[in-house]
């Protein structure tokens, strides 16, 4: 969702007059709330997969008397082309897949060769046919800066140090995941450094961030706080130690520096978008695999990635 705020400021600044209205999942709503391009949120209330054809055509007839003149899809899905098909919405912008054919009526071609990049992928659908991509635009989400009051006295926090992010969850899978036993050795150094150390999550990540805690002085805040909450608290921190993730994004969009940690996964196809990044990649022969486990058994591509290295990387930014 981050990524595709990109193409939201591009078609403001195609046209500052459009109004973009977005239909999400409710879960990624009150981030949505920081975009300053978008105009209403709207929420897509099925679950990932789900195809829910009744529901889809009842949301669409609620649709229509918006008039919307455009709807720009960025899944590939045959289903989530529905609701806009259902609404009447008489240009209907996305990329070739699933046997699309009438339900996208302005089918673009998908080369991968091309659109080698997410963010990409999403800001050609802006696009008129055959132009050239533009300098990409990076996300940029709103901070709240009395909510990071309000967090600040409630969660009992000290900034009297500077404050390192650490984000140990990955949805995909294992193979994203730097070990929990690096993240709670780099947790020592950067006390001892002179660092606080937060560790930020849901409430899923919350056995990863106590974990790390109880090796270490780290603050394990996983569960404690809303997803909104935590785009707060990354703006108030120095740098953000991440693995492949949405919150890595999260921390790019709000001006905090990124050391991202890949293993998997490839820097190039997913990297955050700012210039205030440190990514630690080995880029051994059989990465980037894109599974969800080592499909080797020795996961080096995390493994060797040792905590002072990316220490020194803090450090020295």
């Amino acid at each position: 969702m981050i990524m595709a705020q990109s193409l939201f400021k591009w078609l403001k600044f195609r046209d500052p007059e459009c109004l973009i209205d977005l239909l999400a999942p409710e879960w990624s709503l009150p981030v949505i709330a920081r975009m300053p391009e978008v105009h209403k949120r709207l929420v897509l209330p099925f679950a990932h997969g789900e195809l829910a054809f009744s529901q889809r055509w009842q949301l669409g007839q609620w649709l229509r008397p918006a008039n919307y003149n455009r709807a720009i899809v960025l899944p590939r899905s045959m289903k989530a082309a529905l609701v806009p098909y259902f609404a009447g919405i008489p240009r209907r912008t996305g990329f070739r897949g699933e046997m699309r054919y009438g339900v996208i009526n302005d089918r673009r071609p998908f080369d991968k060769s091309v659109l080698d990049q997410t963010v990409k992928r999403f800001l050609a659908l802006g696009l008129d046919r055959n132009e050239p991509l533009p300098e990409i635009p990076p996300p940029a989400l709103r901070v709240d800066t009395e909510n990071q009051q309000r967090l600040y006295s409630e969660l009992g926090l000290e900034l009297d140090r500077p404050v390192i992010a650490m984000m140990p969850g990955a949805e995909y899978g294992p193979a994203k995941c730097w070990p929990l036993e690096s993240f709670t050795a780099l947790a020592n150094s950067l006390d001892s450094a002179g660092y606080h150390v937060w560790v930020l999550g849901s409430a899923k990540e919350q056995p990863l961030g106590e974990a790390i805690a109880s090796g270490s002085k780290a603050l394990n805040l996983c569960g404690r706080t809303k997803l909104v909450d935590v785009v707060d608290l990354l703006a108030a921190s120095a740098a953000a130690v991440s693995n492949d993730s949405g919150l890595m994004h999260v921390a790019a969009a709000v001006g905090t520096h990124v050391v991202g940690i890949y293993g998997s996964t490839s820097p190039h196809f997913t990297p955050p978008l700012t210039a205030q990044k440190t990514l630690h990649y080995l880029d051994l022969d059989c990465s980037p695999c894109f599974q969800r486990e080592c499909p080797l058994g020795h996961l080096r591509c995390l493994r060797e990635i040792t905590p002072e290295r990316v220490l020194s990387s803090i450090v020295a930014n």
